[in-house]
């Protein structure tokens, strides 16, 4: 089972993922990306399901039009996990 992450880890990591956020609410981290436009929100969905697929840990995430908001969270251990912190990296090095 994966280890949720304690609140001062948690910190750490987000520390080093600055446009990533608290989800309200949950226990959960959540980032909203911003593209130029449909097509590059959606080929960012697309270029990051490649690599998603391979960590075998999946994202909740929501696309409107230019907007996609992603939260990240661990269902095994009900909360943050390293998971959640290797995919939030991901996501970040795929949108640049």
């Amino acid at each position: 089972m994966t280890a949720k992450l304690s609140e001062t880890d948690r910190a750490k990591a987000l520390k080093k993922l600055p446009l990533w956020k608290e989800a309200a609410g949950r226990d959960a981290i959540t980032r909203k990306f911003v593209f130029a436009d449909f097509n590059q929100a959606f080929g960012f969905m697309t270029r990051a399901a490649m690599k998603i697929e391979k960590l075998d840990h999946h994202p909740e995430w929501f696309n409107l039009h230019r907007l996609v908001e992603v939260t990240l969270t661990t269902h095994d251990c009900r909360g943050v996990s390293e998971k959640d912190i290797a995919l939030a990296t991901l996501l970040d090095e795929v949108a640049t």
